[in-house]
């Protein structure tokens, strides 16, 4: 027997704001309900189940709701159990996409008789199948980095739902024969009887298309449908969703176009914005109350988000108080962030998370937490960056100078350095090289005619490759890049020179060549083998990773126009819809990084500019969330004037905190000598670099007498 709503509270006392509310009582007719960060969205969906069981009496099994992943669909059960019980719990359908899927091909399956495609979960054969493809139309062997990217542009076809011409255009940003290895994989899956998680949803597709029988019993089967995390779910999962809620229209989508950020894997925000459109009498809700973090963090992060265009008109507000300011760390390089790092981690005794938009950002900070000892743990960390082209190449072209004998390695990289040597005869080098075991340059110099500028040439390769075994790593890199070519054949080949950066900052902590490329396995092996500790207090994820997910205290790295985000439209108002799209999707990806913070809010700010930082504050000037700096020798005067500039006995309290913000690289200003850089500091003293003069300085009495303060 169903219970009035005021009842259902009583019963079930959940606190809930008038949003909220408004929220849990719509179950009749297609509704959006727009959510902003820490707005209790789970919490609201929960109850509303609840509410359509208890209220409206609609048995369980009659709502289908369907979430994003595996472990949403489990947390999700776990949270409804929680108020309701077990009993109810264990009758409700919580499913994936995917999982709805995989039913709907087995029904069909069964109706006529036939048994559909085997799922081919293993993905070391889907792979073994792209590399021969690879291998058959790129004329080389790929990486394991590209054999992931190729998936991915697979998984984008199949879920945008691209036509041939479609994957022709994507072809260019991929960089290979796209389209016709797309096909060739598809065509042998068929041949072998089976599908990947992909073809799941095509083929899910096609037969509720075709077979109104088919259609018609999920229609009745679930004519109430929720759907959670809507801004993530791509243009053939909103296609099915829209085809088994066409009869009834009691469609529920919850999300926020705002934090969709996996356009990567094809997320469509598109449905979420055209919603009214496709659904006739559709309502929009929203839950604008942010309960998560400080009102400083909403009101920038909701500024910065209203610039945005793709969206939803609606705003975030903060339900706690004002708190910390957001705070901008001003280093002497990015390189500097790795140091600072250290000592946050070192003195880590809340939960403190370092987030980035790329997993590969993160590895300089793995290798100065390693070698320091200090736990750490790290979320849905992957191993791209140590298969990537340009790192496996700059390696072999390492490996070669200690042993020019092999011909192997030497096929690899002659084309990519400065041989100029047609493949032809580098083959024939090779195999010359094989067979009487001397070094290639000894083949190519005793057997082959060359042209007097390509023996030039190869002479002076050959002199860099000899050099190249008494230098440090970082000399090594340089001269591989600026001198034996590989800095040209990035640019020909489109290859962005970001992973260069990591493996200088790797290169930088080691002596000799062959001891970094041991620290590049070791650290493959430690992030690949990493054992987490749950209660270890510091947390390195990628902002993907962190969706979700909130902590006490957030740094974002690596927030420089170029690395994040990647490209900034030059001219906004002119730029085409697939720029606006890339860079807005960026804009969203920082939003939801910022909102991850509930108490802190940490920026790293250099000389780099940084497009995002600049627009996160409100209108106010940035200046005033900065210490501002005068001309060196001058006095320094601004609000938030020197550390703990008050005449009063400072506590040990307030000494740790002033120490707690020094680190080698932060920019600091001090009464006398004006701007300089911390360049070493240990428990008593810190040496400063002031323009071209370096001093030292007891910490203690920089402190007491007020003399040092930060730049930010």
């Amino acid at each position: 027997m169903a219970i009035t709503y005021e009842i259902f509270m009583e019963k079930f006392p959940i606190n809930l704001n008038k949003q909220q509310k408004e929220a849990v009582q719509a179950v009749d007719g297609p509704v959006l309900l727009l959510a902003v960060p820490g707005s209790g969205k789970t919490t609201v969906l929960v109850a509303r189940l609840g509410y359509m069981i208890y209220c409206h009496g609609i048995h369980p099994s009659q709502i289908l709701t369907l979430t994003y992943t595996v472990a949403a669909t489990n947390d999700m059960r776990r949270r409804f159990s929680r108020f309701f019980g077990d009993e109810l719990g264990n009758q409700m359908e919580f499913r994936t996409i995917n999982s709805v899927c995989a039913g709907i091909i087995k029904h069909y399956g069964n109706q006529i008789g036939k048994q559909p495609f085997t799922l081919e979960s293993d993905d070391k054969v889907l792979i073994m199948i792209l590399s021969s493809l690879y291998q058959k139309y790129e004329e080389e062997y790929p990486t394991e980095s590209d054999l992931k990217g190729i998936k991915t542009y697979i998984t984008y076809i199949k879920n945008m739902m691209l036509s041939d011409d479609e994957i022709l255009e994507l072809e260019k940003e991929a960089g290979c024969h796209l389209l016709t290895i797309y096909k060739e994989y598809c065509k042998e899956l068929k041949m072998r009887g089976c599908m990947d998680y992909d073809d799941q949803m095509v083929y899910a597709y096609r037969l509720l298309k075709a077979s109104p029988e088919l259609l018609g019993y999920y229609q009745e089967s679930f004519p109430y449908i929720c759907v959670d995390e809507a801004q993530d779910t791509s243009k053939i999962q909103h296609e099915i969703i829209a085809l088994l809620s066409a009869k009834h229209e009691n469609l529920f989508m919850v999300g926020d176009e705002d934090q969709s950020i996996y356009g990567f894997r094809a997320a469509y925000p598109e449905a979420l914005l055209s919603f009214e459109k496709n659904h006739q009498g559709a309502k929009i809700l929203l839950m604008e109350e942010n309960f998560r973090s400080n009102a400083n963090i909403v009101e920038a992060a909701d500024q910065f988000i209203q610039k945005n265009t793709l969206r939803h008109e609606k705003h975030m507000k903060a339900t706690k108080d004002k708190g910390t300011e957001i705070k901008e760390v001003v280093l002497k390089s990015r390189s500097a962030q790795y140091s600072y790092l250290l000592k946050v981690a070192q003195d880590c005794i809340e939960q403190t998370a370092v987030l980035y938009r790329d997993n590969e950002s993160a590895i300089p900070l793995v290798d100065v937490l390693e070698r320091n000892q200090i736990p750490y743990h790290i979320r849905n960390a992957e191993l791209s960056f140590f298969t990537h082209r340009v790192v496996v190449d700059i390696q072999n072209i390492m490996k070669f100078a200690y042993d020019m004998k092999n011909a192997d390695l030497f096929e690899l990289i002659y084309y990519k350095i400065s041989t100029y040597l047609t493949k032809k005869m580098a083959l024939e080098a090779c195999e010359i090289s094989r067979e009487y075991h001397i070094s290639v340059f000894s083949a190519i110099f005793g057997y082959l005619e060359l042209k007097p500028h390509t023996r030039k040439n190869l002479k002076a390769l050959e002199t860099h490759f000899n050099n190249m075994r008494n230098e440090n790593p970082q000399k090594a890199l340089n001269r591989i890049l600026r001198y034996m070519g590989y800095e040209e054949y990035m640019e020909r080949a489109g290859l962005s020179d970001k992973k260069v950066f990591i493996m200088k900052m790797i290169a930088g902590k080691e002596d000799t060549i062959s001891s970094f490329l041991s620290r590049m396995d070791e650290l493959k092996s430690i992030i690949q083998n990493k054992t987490n500790h749950e209660e270890t207090n510091f947390i390195l994820s990628t902002i993907h990773g962190s969706k979700g997910l909130e902590y006490n205290n957030v740094y974002l790295m690596d927030v420089y126009d170029g690395i994040f985000p990647e490209e900034v439209p030059k001219n906004y108002k002119h730029a085409d819809k697939q720029e606006i799209e890339t860079y807005e999707e960026e804009r969203r990806l920082f939003y939801v990084g910022v909102t991850r913070a509930k108490n802190n809010l940490y920026l790293f700010q250099t000389k780099e500019i940084s497009t995002f930082i600049k627009q996160l504050f409100p209108k106010k000037s940035v200046e005033e969330n900065k210490i501002s700096v005068k001309q060196k020798n001058s006095s320094v005067t601004s609000k938030t004037a020197y550390l703990k500039e008050k005449s009063v006995v400072f506590s040990e309290q307030e000494y740790q905190e002033f120490l707690f913000h020094l680190a080698e690289g932060v920019v600091v200003v001090h009464k006398t000598y004006g701007q300089g850089v911390v360049t070493a500091i240990d428990d008593s003293n810190a040496t400063i670099l002031f323009d071209e003069m370096e001093k030292s300085f007891n910490l203690k009495i920089l402190f007491q007498k007020k003399l040092l303060m930060l730049e930010g």
